[in-house]
């Protein structure tokens, strides 16, 4: 088993995972909503992770994510599966718009260079599960 640092998530801010779509969706398996903690170590009680059917349409899945508007972290999983174009827009500009109220917000999405458009960086997942920051130039 590999040992992994702790993952930090910049608050106020969309972090999307890049790299292979098996070696993302492992990693956002490991995530354990439970274990969060702020800088200083203190427990985060606000911590939630966002997955939708297939059937759920976009304006749902936007009140949805605003609804979670305030937390400290939101991972997203998957945020824009089975959405078209115009969907997925008003999914991702509505997780940018928690981010921007100080929600700290983890994207693995299934076109995550759609998910780029709103992000303020990334985080690019090694094969074997490393964790390399992009900060995509900003």
């Amino acid at each position: 088993m590999t040992t992994r640092a702790p993952l930090r998530l910049r608050t106020g801010a969309v972090t999307v995972l890049l790299g292979d779509d098996a070696a993302r969706r492992s990693l956002l398996a490991e995530l354990d909503e439970d274990s969060a903690r702020c800088r200083s170590g203190h427990d985060l009680p606000a911590v939630a992770r966002l997955c939708f059917d297939h059937a759920v349409p976009a304006p749902q899945r936007a009140q949805s994510v605003a609804a979670h508007g305030g937390l400290a972290v939101l991972l997203a999983d998957r945020p824009t599966l089975g959405l078209d174009d115009a969907g997925r827009r008003t999914v991702l500009q509505a997780l940018r718009s928690v981010a921007r109220a100080g929600t700290a917000v983890l994207v693995d999405d299934v076109d995550p260079v759609a998910a780029l458009a709103v992000a303020d960086g990334a985080l690019r997942v090694g094969v074997d599960g490393s964790l390399v920051a992009d900060d995509l130039g900003l």
